[in-house]
């Protein structure tokens, strides 16, 4: 199977495979209760990404951003973090590279929370200076599994939390021997009200740095999630490639 990384590419391949659009990775690392890796947000959606690469033409795969905004988790141990402005401009910065490389196409394969407002400025400010560009995300792919896959697929908290049944269950999966399933262990918050979103620090919500209930996780699980959020973001990108990414409704082309 050909290689689409970068990261292990020459410069003479880079040229000789002509892709045509991106997929990149944009991560954390930061304590995932107390048996998932620290780098699970980065390790999955660069996993994810590779995967999706694979089934689609001209895709090439580029680095991952492995640290974002976690400063929400950092009392939990070994947390890194970014400040939002740095993790923004480096999003920035990693897409206009791309666009000065000649590639208009990029998609983002988001795994943290603290980096979706991130990459909503560091796009939105793309597209003002360079309006050519066609980017599109997945800035949660831990709701969209939930939403794909059958309700009855997870047992607690519809698979939701940070190290949580759902996000456990595709780490088991994607990279077991980086976990220690023995030691998990999680709280689902009870005290969060309906419609609005509270903005808390992570230690207020759980004192063990996971929400939701891992000791539910299963590898096969997360092989599921893995096969319908692979699927849905191969469909979706080759109906863009179908159109030449000209998403514009008809009528105003």
């Amino acid at each position: 199977m050909a290689n689409n990384e970068l990261l292990k590419l020459t410069a003479h391949q880079v040229r000789e495979r002509k892709f045509d659009k991106v997929i990149l990775a944009v991560g954390s690392c930061e304590a995932h209760g107390s048996h998932l890796a620290e780098g699970t947000d980065t390790l999955v959606s660069y996993m994810l990404s590779c995967k999706i690469a694979e089934k689609v033409d001209n895709m090439l795969v580029l680095p991952p951003i492995t640290v974002g905004y976690s400063a929400h988790y950092d009392t939990f141990p070994f947390t890194l973090t970014l400040s939002y402005d740095t993790v923004t401009a480096v999003i920035y910065d990693m897409i206009e590279s791309v666009i000065r490389n000649g590639v208009n196409h990029i998609f983002i394969m988001n795994g943290h929370d603290g980096n979706i407002a991130p990459i909503e400025i560091a796009t939105r400010k793309i597209k003002e200076k360079y309006p050519e560009a066609r980017m599109v995300s997945l800035p949660a792919w831990w709701v969209t599994a939930g939403e794909l896959l059958p309700p009855d697929t997870f047992e607690v908290w519809d698979g939701l939390g940070h190290a949580g049944e759902g996000e456990s269950s595709i780490a088991y999966y994607l990279y077991p021997q980086w976990n220690e399933p023995d030691q998990a262990k999680g709280w689902v918050p009870d005290m969060l009200p309906k419609y609005v979103d509270v903005k808390w620090d992570f230690a207020e919500l759980t004192d063990c740095a996971a929400t939701g209930d891992p000791t539910k996780a299963t590898p096969e699980k997360g092989e599921k999630m893995t096969e319908v959020l692979v699927n849905a973001c191969v469909e979706a990108i080759n109906e863009l490639d179908a159109c030449g990414w000209d998403y514009r409704t008809k009528g105003i082309r």
